[in-house]
């Protein structure tokens, strides 16, 4: 195909509100360099991370939930430290942890036979410095993401998938499916028993499919509005998420709320079980009485960066059919305000998709 020189897409202009999104038809397009490709974008989806790095909640300064600032920020303050990495995020941004879309150029060193490939991008990219220290770069935060007709990344982070989803159905697979793939891959989740924190979420929905597909028994805390879709999903108990909880019931945690209730989840933990995060959206400042973590002999676990084969595996998993996509919405890329003002309602299980180049079925 020719490649056009400008292209469509959402930039964030900085940290704070909605207002920071700001719909563009004269971006450049990019080019690929050594090592990388150009991806004509199908297709995104939406994510925490997205408004969080919008809002600048990563930023330590911020102590409150997720929620508290997702109409205007935090203000000035979370300039400084408001990405991932803790660095000052570089703006403008084209956000977007997901895509799903085809190869159309390669740059220098990557094979001309990629050209023509459906493709999936590695949400969570393994970077390092050059003191050898490992650096989680995330697609749309640290670099340039989904939310424009194209994009470019590592030739290693675009992997290929054969499938007869959509593209807006595949999109919504790669961050939310690899982070919870990789918190159970990090605690070797098997055939035991699980709590799962905002399981009606992106990543919670993921969670009680990859764990069943382990064999466990899934317990899902959610609204009662929503507990059978969870159980649709596979949850073998949907409790509501203020239920009190039995303590040491659970094998394992996937937390992905924290708050003020993260006593209560510790609690239910059984002797020598082990409790994972990777979300923080009540709160990431949390009460730990250390009698419980030594007394109980429990293991503490942070998920974040991943091995390359959490994507590689998420990606068979796909191919194979065994897990699914909950698309509970789809939106124009030219709406994408609007989509996170519904994603922010969080009045339905799963995923919010953004189509970004209209396509017929496959």
């Amino acid at each position: 195909m020719t490649i056009p020189l400008t292209m469509r897409g959402v930039v964030l202009t900085g940290h704070g509100g909605p207002e920071k999104l700001v719909w563009r038809e004269d971006l450049p397009v990019p080019a690929p360099g050594p090592g990388e490709v150009l991806i004509r974008v199908g297709a995104a989806a939406l994510n925490n991370t997205d408004v969080n790095t919008r809002t600048g909640w990563y930023s330590k300064s911020v102590r409150g939930d997720t929620a508290s600032g997702a109409g205007g920020g935090y203000g000035d303050h979370a300039d400084a430290d408001g990405s991932w990495t803790g660095a000052a995020l570089v703006f403008p941004r084209i956000q977007g942890a997901d895509c799903c879309g085809d190869i159309v150029a390669v740059g220098e060193g990557v094979a001309c036979e990629r050209i023509g490939e459906r493709v999936l991008v590695r949400a969570l990219q393994s970077r390092g410095t050059e003191a050898g220290d490992p650096v989680v770069w995330t697609f749309g935060s640290e670099c340039d993401g989904g939310f424009a007709e194209f994009t470019t990344t590592r030739t290693e982070d675009a992997v290929a998938v054969v499938s007869e989803l959509s593209d807006v159905e595949l999109a919504t697979f790669p961050c939310a499916f690899s982070t919870a793939e990789g918190m159970i891959q990090r605690c070797s989740l098997g055939a035991e028993r699980v709590l799962v924190t905002g399981a009606s979420g992106g990543v919670g929905s993921a969670a009680i499919q990859l764990a069943k597909r382990r064999g466990a028994h899934v317990t899902a805390l959610t609204s009662p509005s929503k507990a059978d879709e969870l159980k649709a999903l596979g949850a073998d108990v949907a409790l509501d998420r203020d239920a009190e909880l039995p303590k040491g019931a659970f094998d394992v945690v996937l937390d992905l709320v924290g708050g003020s209730r993260w006593p209560v989840l510790i609690e239910a933990i059984r002797h020598r079980g082990r409790y994972v995060t990777s979300g923080a959206i009540a709160g990431p400042i949390v009460e730990l009485d250390l009698r419980t973590l030594y007394l109980h002999d429990l293991i503490l676990m942070g998920s974040t960066a991943q091995p390359d084969n959490i994507f590689t595996d998420l990606v068979r998993y796909i191919e194979a059919g065994e897990i699914r996509p909950v698309v509970a919405a789809t939106y124009p890329l030219e709406r994408l305000r609007e989509a996170q003002e519904a994603f922010l309602a969080k009045a339905f299980v799963g995923k919010i998709g953004i189509e970004v180049r209209p396509q017929p079925p496959r």
